[in-house]
């Protein structure tokens, strides 16, 4: 809960506390944080017409639940600052501004802890993007610039809005979930309105409803409930997925959000635009000016070739691109079509060439040995041409790296409508490559000639975050999705809640 203020002072007595509480912080502040107030005429962020405001509670509220950000209250000592922030808002204008500069102290504290030394994976292509610990100006900048500091501190503004939002359900989940008695309810048929019996019991005393042993239309309220803050069809009926996500303990859950919230910790607070790909949704979104500009569907890579978690920044797009084929399928679907089928190599639309450099040169097709390379005795670089049939489509998105990732058109549409998404060797297929263009370029990108792999640079590089999350934030409650990368194993006892 946020702290109440205590009553204001007559509004007389407000504007004459303001330039008091600016006089008494340019006595008081030094060091590192004076350059910051002294480009403000040391006028306070956190005191508003002489008294401090809710912000400094919020503030509060986050350093006393540092425990879900993976740090320690106690580095923090929330409780004496709440006790003193109390005290200052009935003393003097030297002691509210006393307060104004150990209230930035522990935000800039906060902030900088949160922003560095994420414990999950992340490959970054482009130093830049790497996390780095900001100076004590720059976070308190950020937030005096906000056109509201309230609204700041609410959305954890100097995170990503997918970690404050994420953030606020795990809180959400701890009130309405966490506190319920764990009984297993265990297999048997579906229970559903009308059902009667022991396992009804059980599951009136899992959601904490009076006893008895009959389903009625409180239970399946309550159940339709927990079906939805847990990422399950909200049906009412409790068939096994229900069963098995009742019977697991709501640790459990919390450990997994607070692991997906450690994901999220990585993704930029900018508000310049960005590009974040969830590989666990198989969805992209774009954003600009700190919000959602538009989101599409996604194929990414399967389970056995997954698309990594990588941070890069996209600089230029390729227009009417090759499409170098992965060699196991130049020996399943190509080479078997030549040796059994007559087939040639141009007639496919595809051209072998020397080697994997930049300066391969194209081979004559009746140089090579097919049936050798249809056995898997023998490899050699193929790659598609250009047009309407290429696997690559009409445009691919690159952000340069050493593994071969990168974002593209694709002509096979139809997969966009099945609902697991992860074909891919790893790349990301994008459901609308010409509406991501037009995001990025500002206008539509096609091609002058018929030449291939035209470069279309970008008037400025775009960051792309290549994530994976298996809990997201809804607008119910939250969604806990399969892992089918399988990288939550082993990995949710280290935010074990203690």
């Amino acid at each position: 809960m946020l702290g109440f203020a205590a009553q204001p002072a007559p509004a007389s007595a407000q504007i004459a506390a303001g330039p008091q509480v600016a006089a008494a912080v340019k006595s008081s502040v030094g060091g590192k944080y004076k350059a910051f107030y002294r480009a403000r005429n040391y006028w306070p962020i956190w005191v508003h017409d002489g008294v401090i405001g809710p912000e400094a509670d919020r503030l509060i509220d986050y350093l006393e639940s540092a425990d879900v950000d993976g740090l320690d209250p106690s580095d923090y000592d929330p409780e004496s600052l709440r006790e003193d922030v109390a005290a200052a808002r009935e003393g003097s204008a030297s002691a509210v501004a006393r307060m104004e500069l150990r209230l930035s102290r522990a935000f800039v504290a906060y902030v900088r802890d949160m922003r560095s030394k994420p414990r999950v994976d992340m490959v970054y292509l482009d130093a830049e993007l790497q996390p780095e610990k900001a100076s004590e100006v720059a976070i308190l900048r950020s937030a005096a610039v906000a056109p509201s500091l309230a609204a700041y501190m609410d959305a954890m503004g100097w995170m990503s809005p997918f970690y404050g939002e994420l953030r606020a359900k795990l809180a959400d989940y701890r009130t309405n979930w966490g506190g319920l008695p764990l009984i297993a309810i265990g297999p048997g048929d579906k229970l559903r309105p009308g059902s009667r019996g022991e396992r009804v019991r059980l599951l009136r005393a899992r959601l904490d409803l009076t006893d008895g042993e009959a389903f009625d239309k409180a239970l399946a309220q309550k159940v339709k409930a927990f079906q939805a803050a847990h990422g399950l069809g909200a049906d009412g009926v409790v068939g096994d997925a229900t069963t098995a996500a009742l019977d697991r303990s709501p640790q459990y859950y919390e450990e997994r959000i607070r692991l997906n919230l450690e994901r999220a910790r990585v993704l930029p607070a900018t508000r310049k635009r960005h590009i974040i790909v969830d590989a666990a949704a198989a969805r992209l979104w774009m954003y600009e000016d700190g919000a959602v500009k538009d989101t599409m569907r996604v194929i990414v890579g399967k389970p056995t070739e997954q698309t990594p978690m990588l941070a890069g920044m996209m600089r230029y797009a390729v227009v009417n691109p090759y499409w170098n084929v992965p060699e196991d399928l130049v020996q399943r679907r190509i080479a078997p079509k030549i040796v059994e089928q007559g087939a040639t190599l141009d007639g496919l639309g595809y051209e072998a060439l020397s080697d994997w450099t930049a300066q391969a040169s194209v081979l004559q097709e009746t140089a090579i040995d097919w049936s050798a390379v249809a056995a898997g005795q023998q490899e050699v670089r193929v790659r598609q041409l250009p047009g309407k049939s290429n696997a690559m489509g009409r445009i691919k998105f690159m952000f340069p790296n050493d593994l071969g990732i990168y974002l593209h058109d694709t002509p096979d549409k139809a997969l966009f409508r099945e609902k697991e998404r992860r074909f891919s060797s790893g790349c990301v297929r994008v459901e609308d490559a010409a509406r991501l263009a037009v995001w990025l370029f500002g206008k539509h990108v096609e091609a002058e000639t018929d030449d291939p792999e035209q470069q279309v640079m970008l008037a400025e590089a775009v960051p792309v975050y290549l994530t994976y999350f298996t809990v997201a934030p809804t607008a119910k409650g939250i969604t806990f999705r399969d892992d089918p990368y399988g990288r939550d194993e082993g990995k949710l006892e280290q935010f074990a809640v203690r």
